[in-house]
């Protein structure tokens, strides 16, 4: 058996939070300067009511609209996000109620941000080897807008909210998941990228609503998230190079061998600088973030979407994916482009 990525679909909120719109509110945050650190020029909201399910929903409403698929066909469904609707039950379980999928299937959470979709394929391939599925329904959402702080420029301004559908059937055209797989983990990175209250490690209470302003002007409080940007970056730098050369010693290839890169999209300059490091050639790498922004666990899939939409995927085409970022969590594979 051999799983395959067969179609992506993507689904956005309405509402569009410009640079302008950014700049309007706050004057001392300037368009020139935002754009030149992040590369984001729209960010998309959830609205107050609109959860990740909502999104994930209708990114797989349209999965199944556009005929590539049936919803009948689904025997397990996937579902990767840091923004639940609930603590329990498991949001797969009601995403399986909304979406009219059949009863006698399988399905879960798993709470994981950037390196989220690696995890997901290499979850999908093993439930497709060992004959537990023959067709998985992959959906990532996250509205992380919901957790940040207005006045907090350090992730105010990088993050948006969205979410995908990525069907995966054991045969057919499309990107062949053979993998191999690189994965790493390094908890002690945790406090750098966080919600600290909210959970039963620190419930929210009037203590964790008490908002305080960083050396940078920034506000938040122990309710919002906490993103310390030089760590992360530090991090980033210290271990992505060395997981490409570890998902490239693992595959047996070289850059000859690899016809596009896919980065989790945190924004511009990050992998601007990532790239010039690992001296990936400009023509084999992809960058997707202007319209959307960091969407945490869905940037892959929608940098996926985009490149295929714009032909830079062919027959026969090699595609590493990397993922990186809250955890710390990172993980690699490589995918394998064939036709029908």
């Amino acid at each position: 058996m051999t799983a395959i990525l067969r179609a992506i679909e993507c689904a956005f909120p309405e509402d569009v939070l410009s640079t302008e719109k950014l700049s309007q509110e706050y004057p001392a945050w300037e368009v020139e300067k935002i754009d030149r650190n992040t590369g984001i020029r729209e960010r998309r909201i959830a609205a107050p009511d609109q959860c990740a399910s909502d999104l994930a929903v209708a990114a797989a409403e349209k999965l199944f609209a556009s005929g590539v698929c049936r919803r009948e066909e689904i025997d397990f469904l996937l579902f990767c996000t840091q923004t639940p609707d609930y603590f329990l039950p498991p949001t797969a379980c009601l995403l399986q109620h909304r979406l009219g999928l059949p009863r006698n299937m399988g399905s879960f959470d798993f709470n994981l941000g950037s390196s989220g979709y690696i995890y997901g394929l290499g979850l999908a391939q093993a439930l497709i080897d060992t004959g537990q599925a023959s067709n998985v329904l992959f959906l990532t959402a996250d509205t992380y807008s919901k957790l940040l702080h207005p006045r907090d420029r350090s992730v105010r301004t990088i993050f948006g909210d969205g979410a995908t559908a990525t069907w995966i059937p054991r045969e057919g055209p499309g990107g062949s998941i053979q993998g191999p797989y690189v994965y790493g983990t390094d908890g002690e990175g945790g406090p750098n990228l966080i919600v600290a209250a909210g959970a039963f490690r620190t419930p929210h209470s009037a203590e964790t609503s008490v908002e305080t302003t960083d050396e940078s002007g920034n506000i938040r409080s122990a309710d919002h998230l906490y993103m310390s940007g030089m760590e992360i970056f530090a991090f980033t730098m210290r271990v992505v190079p060395r997981l490409v050369r570890d998902i490239m010693e693992k595959a047996a290839l070289g850059w000859d061998d690899i016809d596009l890169v896919i980065f989790h999209q945190a924004n511009r300059q990050m992998l601007e600088h990532l790239r010039r490091s690992i001296r990936i050639p400009e023509a084999k790498f992809h960058i997707c973030v202007e319209q959307h922004g960091n969407t945490v666990s869905c940037t892959i899939p929608i940098a996926l979407d985009d490149a295929m939409r714009k032909g830079r995927i062919r027959d026969g085409s090699r595609v590493m994916l990397a993922g990186f970022g809250v955890g710390y969590s990172w993980g690699a594979t490589i995918l394998r482009w064939q036709a029908a």
